[in-house]
């Protein structure tokens, strides 16, 4: 029996879109390639009674469309934390503690307090204008579509009714550099570097980095609170699957695509590495645009203007991932037990972000590289065994592209991490049975992410909405009939949101009506 759509890829996009595409009665199946499914939202062992999310670790952006049409709570998602707050350390131990929007600790004036509740108003105003775009399908340049002409009438209303200074405020920052608007609004060193975070993280961007200002109102477009799912960020993708499953959908893992099925001018199906062939009437492929369109389709398959805005998107990840098996709890310098499972960062200013960037334009991996800690087995004891625990860590900046390879510095860049971790957590480097630390190139095997960059191309103005991932496939469709795109290469981008997924069923969906009726 033909498939209606095949899916390629088993990422939470990927299972949000069947889910969708199956409730409304397709017949879909999904083909996942690894053993396991979920992509780079996946819970896996790491050491013997040690399980850690592998890629994403925090669940920040979770659309809430996705969440309560697919009703993830009743299909198993629990969070074992939710609104963490975010602590950043100082090597002294006089820590900075950020929740909601305030800050306390580390002498902290009433200056920078009132700076920082009316920094997080207009930050967060700012970026509802990107979070309303979340689910709508991007409108198309100099288009006369009733639809794509309604969606930028929208956007632009969404933009004047800020009101005239808060829209000039937006339209002054929203492509510049996050240092110099946390230069203008704040004096205290940490509370800089932290709030920095949020505009480098996953990217390969630099506090003085254009569009890092775009990324941090991008990550606050969807942002729902700091939460970390009760099994790891595995139970977001588990549930997708339950919903899908329930619905019809067929899903299969170790079921490696090696090829887009043409005939003529249209995709026809795929075929598997073990050569099975398996037809369809249409194909989604949720692997980032490169993989999907110079991999599994081919150039020769599409015009060569279009081959060259694939080859030219910026997609070269700089984080790195560290886990921990650790014997027993650390001890962070100053830092109390109840704060140990929060969100930690180490940037202790934003000079030392910036500085830490510095060594990736000269394709070197930082020596004193920032980080984004967690220590989920601490409200989670179904991750490591009793008196056990896990640290997992975000690591920037780790470049893919390192000048003389990952395979003779890997070894020293860790023991570089693990120093750090040792000045802020003295004796953490004898509490650790195993380690294991995924560079952009482990990335990039692991969860077959071109270039390691989790967030499939980098998130600027010039690879967002309708450019993103190209203006001719920015619409989840692409320019060969039959083949659509749902993954975080398309709108609205990285993070774990289901939003590109939901989006892309959407557009499948008309699309097929479409020809249906035709």
């Amino acid at each position: 029996m033909t498939n209606d759509i095949i899916i390629i890829g088993g990422g939470h996009n990927g299972l949000a879109c069947a889910a969708y595409l199956a409730k409304a009665g397709k017949r879909v199946t999904v083909l996942e390639a690894a053993e396991q499914l979920g992509g780079a939202a996946i819970t896996r062992e790491f050491a013997p009674g040690y399980q850690v999310s592998a890629g994403a670790h925090l669940l920040y952006m979770l659309d809430k469309n996705v969440r309560k049409e697919l009703a993830l709570e009743s299909n198993g998602l629990a969070f074992s934390q939710s609104n963490m707050k975010t602590v950043a350390l100082a090597e002294d131990g006089d820590h900075l503690v950020i929740a909601n929007n305030s800050a306390q600790g580390a002498g902290i004036t009433d200056a920078d307090q009132v700076a920082l509740q009316e920094y997080q108003r207009f930050m967060t105003r700012f970026a509802s204008i990107i979070g309303r775009l979340h689910n709508r399908i991007p409108p198309r340049i100099a288009t006369k579509n009733s639809s794509d002409l309604l969606t930028l009438a929208k956007t632009a209303l969404d933009i004047r009714m800020l009101g005239r200074d808060d829209m000039r405020e937006f339209l002054r920052i929203a492509g510049i550099n996050i240092y110099d608007i946390l230069q203008e609004n704040f004096d205290h060193p940490l509370l800089k570097g932290a709030l920095s975070m949020d505009g480098i993280l996953g990217t390969n961007l630099g506090p003085r980095s254009n569009n890092s200002v775009f990324t941090t109102l991008h990550r606050l477009s969807g942002l729902q609170g700091i939460n970390m799912p009760r099994g790891g960020l595995g139970a977001v993708s588990e549930a997708l699957a339950t919903v899908a499953r329930k619905h019809g959908a067929t899903i299969r893992t170790s079921a490696v695509v090696t090829r887009i099925c043409m005939q003529g001018d249209r995709v026809t199906g795929v075929e598997l590495q073990d050569g099975e062939e398996i037809s369809a009437s249409a194909v989604v492929s949720s692997a980032d645009p490169r993989t999907t369109f110079m991999g599994l389709l081919g150039a020769r398959n599409l015009e060569a203007g279009f081959v060259r805005r694939i080859n030219n998107i910026r997609m070269r990840g700089t984080a790195a991932k560290l886990h921990l098996a650790l014997d027993g709890l650390p001890a962070f310098k100053g830092l109390e037990a109840g704060l140990l499972g929060e969100r930690i960062l180490i940037a202790p200013d934003i000079e030392y972000v910036e500085r830490a960037f510095n060594q990736v334009k000269y394709g070197q991996h930082s020596v004193h590289p920032v980080a984004e800690i967690t220590l989920p087995s601490l409200h989670d004891d179904s991750l490591a065994p009793n008196g056990k625990h896990v640290l997992s860590a975000i690591i920037q900046y780790a470049p893919y592209d390192l000048k003389n390879g990952w395979a003779s510095q890997k070894a020293a860049f860790t023991e570089q991490v693990i120093d750090l971790l040792e000045q802020y957590a003295p004796g953490i480097r004898q509490q650790i049975i195993h380690q294991e630390m995924l560079t952009p190139v482990d990335i990039e095997r692991e969860f077959r992410i071109s270039g390691g960059h989790w967030h499939h191309g980098e998130l600027a103005i010039d690879q967002f909405l309708m450019l993103r991932p190209a203006p001719h496939s920015a619409q989840y469709l692409s320019p060969v009939d039959g083949l659509y795109l749902c993954g975080a290469g398309s709108h609205p981008g990285g993070g774990v949101m289901g939003s590109a997924g939901r989006n892309a069923a959407s557009a499948i969906l008309k699309a097929t009506q479409k020809d249906e009726r035709s």
